[in-house]
């Protein structure tokens, strides 16, 4: 499958007959997309080919400042016609060409499937091979390179930003491969039949000095020295009635030349060596004409000054030796066209690595470093136009600087056309900002650094900052604050880093502090820093201030970027599903998505590809938690943060009941408003989201949501039980029992304090399981709930026979399952049947327990409860094993994995009234 855009948009399959092997051709078989969107679409992923194009780059692109309210669903069908349309082109790869890449989307392809491609790879080979002047192997490639062009880029296709910038660039680089094939041709001495061609170029480019500057030296070789001299008349004209300007400097020279009859222009230069001519045009010259010497071109530019307007250098950069390597390697080998972008959260250090990068590439840039802070204000963005005056300036420009945007731009294109100058664009703020700024031409590039990535711009190759790992922040700790705290406390200068979120503006601060104030210690800086209530206030020194850098992230969002970055304060520390923050925004999945990726954009929030759940997930950065949490509480009200936290709790409340549902399976009413993952794959996603349960069950509480605490809690116990997550259970459930006698819940009171006893009586805690447990079977009595007194009957019974006392487990075993016997209890039936089949095991032998766990098995397998049914066959296994040599301790699984070590006893008495316990459990 090939593509062509160099002219109107076609596709064609591999199979095309007319495919030459630059691709030239147009395909027998077109594939190309009829609805003009499918083809603005498919021309924006081709033109940024092998890179992530986002959404809103996409929408930007389609409908510009007017996107229709379901631009992104609409973005999503096309995007699913444009792969039908590839795999109709290429049925065994075409589906897996176009690729969903986060934040948008990627097409893969190779470099000679695409003309434009194809076109930029020959025009780098013919511009090398004019350095090092093989002219013909220069003009072979260029004219390849040229006809390869049909027409304007995508003729047929309608422009947005994205497309008008790769058009602009892509049309510069096709008038440089002419430009350069042209000089390569006149160094061969083919001036003569290049007299009509330059002729109809000089006409149709009539601004253009080069084209007009190779016809005079084409005519003059050719004996019409009077024809040359009419054509720099007729440039001249030109230019000063449409531009007030005269002639470059060194198109007047050529006139000079010509006007004095200069024989060395009438033979190729002292490096031509076919009889050709002079080198002329704006590139860097390989040729030479006699009387300029080597190296020089015409029309020619004054003498320009190299400059270096950097900060200075910082001596105790450390760290990010991977990421610093990939810019510099970036910067190095960039194309014509293109730039490096920096992007990441507030305080990461963008600024600082730029520095560095171009300090270290400064031989790759002999001309000149250029930095440039597009807002040296907060608030405040330089304008295009100033921006262009401000960098024209440090060049040390000696020209007056005019005042029209267009006439800046000229000049800077002027200022780096043929040179090596690095513009390293600080802070950038939008693509309008940036796109007169960037160079078009080869050798100059820009390195630009912003909290959101230009993704508008054509040729921006992005490179995303992160926080420093552990290692490197803290080197970046001890190069600042110097060797003593951390060699004195290096567990306190861990945790301080930590505390910093490795954020290097935070450890720069923190180190600072200990500079400045020497009687403080490491301790006792992390002591301070561990309250996060004041955690920013303390990252604050002089003007170094790690709240206002992240509130500068903030204000630059809009209001409702800003509600939501607010309210998801209010979820869990660590990651979160889109789910969860729809629940919390109160808004449908679609438009909370939208509103959360802008904060992505935005660096307020972070994103990762997919968990493994295959889940998008989302998280903040520790410190701008904090900040939204500080926001959360000076900005919103109480009556907004109470029903946001509603709305998460009864999302979490949900998802977890469905969870649980799934694995020990009974009906559940309610909206299913919740992810897949949860009834999928439901154990993993309790282990993925129980740090943000436990958080849940405490933020219900403190917002005295107590029916939320209860029912989110009820959903938790059979996983935290199963998994023996004793802290969380504990935690968990002493919560929702205050909720429980808070709301007056008096059965779910007996619940709560039924599961504590189970946990206390897993803890070895046997008198306050025998607490709980009695406290559990009164509060059930008295609110006429059988199963929770029958289950506090049997956590009773267990505790006897912990002790051996069979005759008193059977007393409570009695009345357990009498209370327990109606179907809509099966459960804890099961539960009573297991205490009773150990009861049977220890006062009657394996035989009566083998009927007792027989009837558990067959009662586990009616639920559908695998767990359950588990550990009775493992019972039922056990008994069928041989018995251990007298005298050795057996271990004996007495719930669902619990073991107890029991040590060899005597037989007891047959058990009181085995006919009457026999008929409760028929």
């Amino acid at each position: 499958m090939r593509f062509w855009i160099l002219g109107p948009m076609e596709i064609g399959g591999d199979d095309g007959p007319e495919a030459g092997p630059d691709g030239a051709a147009t395909p027998a078989v077109s594939y190309t997309p009829r609805a003009a969107k499918l083809r603005v679409v498919l021309a924006a992923l081709l033109v940024r080919a092998n890179e992530v194009v986002s959404v809103e780059s996409l929408i930007d692109e389609l409908w510009q400042d007017n996107p229709p309210r379901t631009a992104t669903t609409t973005l999503q069908v096309y995007v699913s016609q444009l792969r039908k349309l590839l795999h109709s082109a290429d049925p065994e790869h075409g589906r897996d060409t176009l690729l969903t890449r986060p934040p948008g989307y990627l097409l893969r392809l190779e470099p000679d499937r695409l003309d434009m491609t194809t076109f930029e790879e020959l025009h780098a080979r013919g511009r090398k091979a004019l350095e090092t002047e093989d002219y013909a192997s220069a003009a072979e490639l260029q004219q390849r390179a040229i006809a390869l062009w049909r027409g304007p880029l995508l003729s047929d296709t309608p422009h947005g930003p994205l497309l008008g910038g790769a058009a602009v660039r892509l049309t510069e680089a096709r008038m440089t491969a002419l430009d350069q094939r042209i000089r390569a041709d006149l160094q061969l001495g083919r001036h003569r039949g290049l007299i009509a061609e330059l002729q109809s170029l000089a006409s149709e480019h009539p601004l253009r000095e080069e084209f007009h500057a190779h016809l005079m030296v084409a005519l003059y070789r050719t004996g019409r020295q009077a024809e040359a001299l009419r054509t720099f008349g007729r440039v001249r004209r030109t230019l000063v009635d449409e531009l007030a300007i005269e002639p470059g400097p060194r198109l007047q020279r050529l006139h000079r030349r010509i006007l004095a009859g200069d024989a060395a222009l009438l033979s190729s230069g002292s490096n031509g060596g076919n009889g050709g001519a002079v080198v002329v045009g704006t590139a860097t010259g390989s040729g030479s004409g006699a009387a300029d010497g080597p190296a020089q071109s015409l029309p020619e530019r004054p003498a320009f000054q190299a400059v270096t307007s950097l900060p200075a250098a910082d001596g105790a950069f450390t760290g990010r030796d991977a990421v610093l390597a990939e810019v510099e390697r970036l910067l190095r080998d960039a194309p014509a066209g293109t730039s490096v972008a920096l992007t990441g959260k507030p305080g990461v250090g963008k600024t600082a690595l730029a520095v560095e990068a171009a300090h270290r590439s400064a031989d790759a840039f002999p001309d000149g470093r250029i930095f440039l802070d597009l807002e040296p204000d907060p608030g405040r963005p330089l304008g295009a136009a100033d921006a262009m005056a401000r960098l024209l300036r440090r060049a040390g420009t000696q020209v007056t600087l005019p005042a029209e945007a267009q006439d800046l731009q000229d000049a800077l294109r002027h200022l780096l056309t043929d040179r090596r100058i690095l513009l390293v664009l600080d802070n950038a703020t939008s693509e309008a900002q940036l796109r007169p700024l960037l160079p078009a031409t080869a050798g100059s590039t820009a390195l630009i650094t912003g909290r959101r990535l230009p993704a508008g711009l054509g040729g921006v190759r992005p490179v995303v900052l992160d926080a420093l790992g552990p290692e490197e922040s803290l080197r970046l700790f001890d190069a600042l604050a110097g060797p003593g705290p951390a060699a004195a406390e290096p567990a306190a200068a861990a945790e301080i880093v930590e505390l910093c979120g490795h954020l290097p503006l935070a450890v720069h601060i923190a180190a600072a502090q200990l500079r400045a104030r020497p009687h403080w210690t490491a301790g006792s800086l992390s002591a301070r820093l561990r309250d996060e209530r004041s955690r920013l206030t303390e990252l604050q020194l002089g003007d170094l201030d790690v709240r206002g850098t992240l509130m500068v992230a903030y204000l630059d969002s809009s209001p409702a970027a800003q509600r939501a970055f607010r309210l998801l304060g209010l979820l869990p520390a660590g990651p979160f599903g889109l789910w969860a923050a729809a629940a919390v925004l109160g808004l449908e999945e679609g438009e909370a998505g939208r509103i959360v990726e802008n904060l992505v954009d935005g660096r307020l929030l972070e994103a990762s590809v997919h968990d493994g759940l295959r889940q998008g997930r989302y998280h903040f950065h520790e410190l701008l938690r904090i900040l939204a949490t500080e926001l959360l509480a000076a900005e919103e009200t109480p009556e907004s943060a109470r029903a946001a936290t509603e709305r998460m709790c009864e999302a979490y409340t949900q998802a977890a009941e469905r969870a649980d549902a799934a694995l020990t399976p009974r009906p559940v009413t309610g909206p299913v408003a919740v992810p897949g993952p949860v009834t999928d794959h439901p154990q993993e996603w309790f282990a993925q989201e129980q740090p943000a349960l436990v958080h849940a069950v405490r933020a219900a509480h403190a917002a005295g949501l107590w029916s939320a605490a209860l029912r989110l809690v009820d959903a938790m116990t059979g996983y935290l039980e199963a998994h023996a997550s004793w802290a969380d259970w504990q935690a968990t459930h002493t919560f929702a029992l205050d909720a429980a006698r808070q709301s007056g819940d008096r059965a779910g009171e007996a619940r709560m304090l039924r599961s504590l006893g189970d946990l206390a009586w897993q803890n070895r805690r046997l008198a306050e399981a025998a607490d709980l447990y009695t406290r559990a079977r009164d509060t059930a009595e008295l609110c006429d709930d059988p199963y929770e007194y029958g289950r506090a009957l049997v956590g009773l019974a267990d505790l006897h026979l912990d002790n051996g006392d069979t005759s008193a487990a059977a007393a409570l075993l009695e009345p357990a399952l009498a209370a327990l016997a109606a179907p809509a209890r099966a459960r804890g039936r099961y539960d009573a049947l297991r205490a009773l089949a150990l009861l049977a095991l220890e006062a009657e032998g394996p035989e009566a327990a083998r009927a007792r766990f027989t009837q558990c098995l067959d009662l586990a397998t009616a639920l559908k409860d695998r767990r359950l049914e588990a550990y009775a066959r493992r019972a039922l296994r056990a008994l069928r094993d041989p018995a251990p040599a007298a005298g050795k301790p057996t271990d004996l699984e007495v719930r669902p994995g619990i073991w107890r070590l029991r040590a060899p006893a005597p037989r007891r008495s047959p058990l009181p009234a085995p006919g009457r316990l026999a008929a409760l459990t028929a």
